[in-house]
Parts: structure tokens; C-alpha cells; sequence
């Protein structure tokens, strides 16, 4: 299926970084966000992808028409350095739809906006750029075929939620006070699976998550997959470190292709 990636934003949270490149493009490891998004879609066998530009969509364009293989593959030196042979590739059977979608489009409009390059597929896979998991992407795409919802996305618990939950009655009162960790709370946290209806409860302008998700649940078709696994964004730069440190630690938890390489062969 054709992979949607949400590339746009400014991700103002992230100043440090998204003054000079947006933020899908801040590295972890070698590449950046947005490569190991689409590296986990390619894992599953999902290699055409849409990237909704906005905000420095030039940085990731010169980054894709300038890509180095070899930096996150072994290969072989030779005739004193005049010669490189890859023992392995990442994007060489990827494609890459660019489509400058607006510098201020919301997330609904952005996808609205590449509706055209989804022509004839009766479902796709959508994303934001900077969110990360391990959740079986093949598993999730199979139980949303089986059934009959319009859209799906991943619902996590809020693994970066430092603070109790508490239920209150009118006057202040406290009646209960929950640590995050065993309040049953669930966010959105996106890998969205979407059929091409989809697009019949959207107006231009319209958040995704909002208007459009609000009328499926209206109608009965909106479906989430609960996940407990690995997921993070990358919102804040004590994000980034924290996922600089997994990615240094040999085989982060979102890479299943460095922990079953044979599997890439089949």
C-alpha cells in the first residue's frame, strides 16, 4: 500500500533544531526521523511513499536527491577508494512522491491536497514524520481489512505523562488520584490505516483527528488498535536524546529489520 507521511510542520517545540531543517529531518543515529518512519514501512513491504511538504520541504528534498547509501550499509572499499560495493541498500526499490502541500495546511488539508496521487487504491497508510513504534504493522493492516471501518489509527498510553490523574467533583473536591501508569487513558499515536472513503467525510482546512475522525464515530467507523509496545514521538529535544541513546545502544526497539535481517531477503 502507498505510505502517507506527514512532513510539514514546524515543530516549534523543537526551536533548537527546526530553525534549520524541519523537523522530520533531525537525526537519530545517521538518518534522520522521517528515514527510520519509512524504513519501518518498507520493513512490512510499503515502499511508495507520499511525503506532504511544508516548512523546509527543500532540506528533505536535497537530503533524498543527494542520498548516501553507504553511510547506513557495510560495503567494500576498493582500487584505493575509487570503488564502493554496497553489501546492501535501503531506498533502491523506494518511490518517492514529493508534493508541496502548503506552509500552514493542517494535517486533514495535507492529505486532501495529495488525493490525487492515491488514485485506484481503495486503502492506504498514513503517518506523521517524527513517531516511532515496533507495533506489527502487517498484523494491524490485516485485522482493519477484515472488518469494516472507514479509518484506524494506534492508540497508546501517554508513556511521557508525568502526572497523576484526578477526578473532581464541582467544588474541588478530590475523589480519586491515579498515577499515570495505571489510569486506563489512551492518545493517539497515529499509523493510521485509512480507507479511501476517508476523503468523503472531509472539508478542506479540517484537522484530521477532529472534524472528519468525529463523523466517523458518528457513523460507527472509526477503529483504533491498542498498543502497550514501543512508541515515541519526538516533540521535545529531551526526545531526541532519549531516542540518540536507544539508537546507540546496537538495535533500537523500532528497527525489526536490524533484529531479523534474513527477513528482508524473503
Amino acid at each position: 500500500m502507498k505510505v502517507v507521511l506527514f512532513c510539514g510542520g514546524r515543530g516549534l517545540r523543537l526551536r533548537e533544531h527546526s530553525e534549520l531543517i524541519p523537523k522530520p529531518m533531525v537525526r537519530i543515529g545517521y538518518r534522520p526521523i522521517l528515514w527510520h518512519v519509512m524504513r519501518y514501512y518498507a520493513h512490512f513491504g510499503h515502499r511508495e511513499f507520499i511525503l506532504c511538504l511544508g516548512y523546509r520541504g527543500d532540506a528533505i528534498k536535497d537530503y533524498f536527491l543527494h542520498y548516501d547509501e553507504a553511510l547506513s550499509n557495510d560495503f567494500v572499499l576498493s582500487d584505493g577508494g575509487r570503488t564502493v560495493d554496497l553489501l546492501g541498500s535501503d531506498i533502491s526499490d523506494w518511490r518517492i512522491t514529493f508534493a508541496d502541500t502548503g506552509l500552514e495546511s493542517s494535517i486533514g488539508e495535507r492529505l486532501r491536497r495529495v488525493r490525487h496521487h492515491l488514485e485506484g487504491e481503495d486503502m492506504f497508510l498514513a503517518n506523521y514524520g517524527d513517531t516511532l513504534t515496533d507495533a506489527p504493522l502487517d498484523r494491524i493492516v490485516a485485522e482493519i481489512r477484515a472488518g469494516d471501518a472507514t479509518a484506524s489509527f494506534l492508540s497508546v498510553p501517554p508513556t511521557v505523562y508525568p502526572f497523576h490523574v484526578l477526578k473532581t467533583d464541582q467544588d474541588g473536591r478530590v475523589s480519586r488520584l491515579i498515577a499515570p501508569e495505571k489510569a486506563d487513558i489512551w492518545i493517539n499515536g497515529g499509523y493510521f490505516t485509512l480507507r479511501r472513503e476517508v476523503f468523503d467525510v472531509m472539508r478542506p482546512g479540517e484537522e484530521l483527528v477532529e472534524e472528519p475522525f468525529q463523523r466517523l464515530i458518528e457513523a460507527g467507523r472509526l477503529h483504533t488498535t491498542r498498543y502497550e509496545g514501543f512508541w515515541a514521538p519526538m516533540d521535545t529535544l529531551r526526545d531526541v536524546e532519549r531516542l540518540e541513546e536507544l539508537a546507540q545502544m546496537g538495535i533500537p526497539p523500532w528497527a525489526p529489520w536490524m533484529a531479523d535481517p534474513l527477513m528482508e531477503l524473503a
